[in-house]
């Protein structure tokens, strides 16, 4: 891929990565609820997943589920399921009592990256995103190597700035307004997940 393709393809992914939706409503809870390592371990699995649905798209797959119905609104569903449950889990939730030994815990970090992942990998708008994107840079003879560059371009773009938003969000006083508000942004981030999720079904 040439430069000035691989720069045009970037700033897009950027626009992308940067506009406001169910993952930056996640990644902020999970940073809130269970500090830096939470948030940062969602954000890479998210970005895991916009990587792999870039691959996919660039392969061709992507084509494929669009223009399969079924397919595509098993996903539909799927992605909508999943919102739902965060958005009830969130409204659900108990305000956080704060403790630090949360932080680092190992289960908590592998749930973050899980629910970054899914958020993802469920959100079938990211297949038109990408088929509608890469539909000017994808040629016929597209294969892995060009396929591998635009998953890294778009996952590593992604991953960066919800990452930085977690670290942005898990210094000092802005933590701590954050986690004193705690219960606020349970219920916020839940009403926005719901609402996301009812977006998709209809």
């Amino acid at each position: 891929m040439e430069l000035t393709s691989w720069l045009a393809l970037a700033a897009i992914c950027v626009m992308g990565a940067v506009s406001p939706g169910p993952s930056l409503a996640l990644v902020i809870r999970n940073t809130v609820r269970g500090g830096q390592g939470h948030g940062v371990a969602t954000a890479l699995g998210h970005g895991l997943g916009v990587g792999l649905y870039a691959l996919i798209t660039a392969l061709g797959l992507a084509l494929l589920l669009t223009r399969n119905p079924l397919l595509f609104d098993l996903v539909r569903y799927g992605g909508a399921a999943f919102l739902a449950w965060l958005g009830l889990k969130a409204l659900l939730a108990r305000p956080d009592g704060g403790g630090e030994e949360r932080q680092e815990h190992p289960v908590r970090g592998r749930q973050g990256a899980f629910e970054g992942f899914m958020v993802a990998f469920l959100n079938p708008q990211l297949a038109i995103f990408f088929v509608a994107l890469f539909s000017q840079f994808v040629r016929a003879d597209t294969g892995w190597q060009q396929g591998g560059i635009m998953m890294l371009t778009a996952g590593g773009i992604d991953a960066l700035w919800y990452v930085l938003v977690a670290l942005a969000l898990s210094r000092g006083p802005v933590l701590a307004c954050l986690k004193a508000k705690s219960g606020v942004i349970d219920k916020l981030s839940g009403l926005v997940l719901l609402g996301l999720a009812l977006k998709v079904v209809l």
